[in-house]
């Protein structure tokens, strides 16, 4: 079983960063595969960013790339999602994934809630406008 516990979120200004950590535990860090999604009100859970089992390869939606990076602390077994220039259309409940089943180089791939059998409890970020 894996846990994933995340924390940071809080209210930001416009134009402010943020950094989200998750705490994993229950499974080797080097044996999971990880990602952050998000959700809005009234909103479908959107894909945030990923990163490959073991490190290296990451990607990242297409409404924070450039701005968000995505990163693990392997010693601390946690992952991070730093996020600058923040927009008030970045509020929303953040939430860290994990899967222990490789997930395919492919957004429709890392990119679907589904591929992620393990989730946190979610942090509240607000950028008010």
């Amino acid at each position: 079983q894996v846990q994933l516990i995340e924390s940071g979120g809080g209210s930001v200004q416009t134009g402010g960063s943020q950094r989200l950590s998750c705490a994993v535990s229950g499974r080797p860090f080097s044996e999971l595969a990880m990602g952050w999604f998000r959700q809005a009100p009234g909103k479908e859970r959107e894909f945030v960013a990923h990163i490959a089992r073991g490190g290296g390869r990451t990607a990242y939606g297409d409404s924070v790339r450039g701005r968000f990076t995505i990163s693990t602390d392997n010693d601390k077994n946690t992952i991070y999602l730093q996020m600058n220039s923040l927009k008030p259309e970045d509020t929303a409940v953040y939430y860290c994934a994990a899967s222990t089943v490789y997930i395919l180089p492919s957004s429709s791939s890392y990119g679907r809630p589904g591929s992620y059998a393990y989730w946190g409890q979610g942090t509240q970020v607000t950028v008010p406008s």
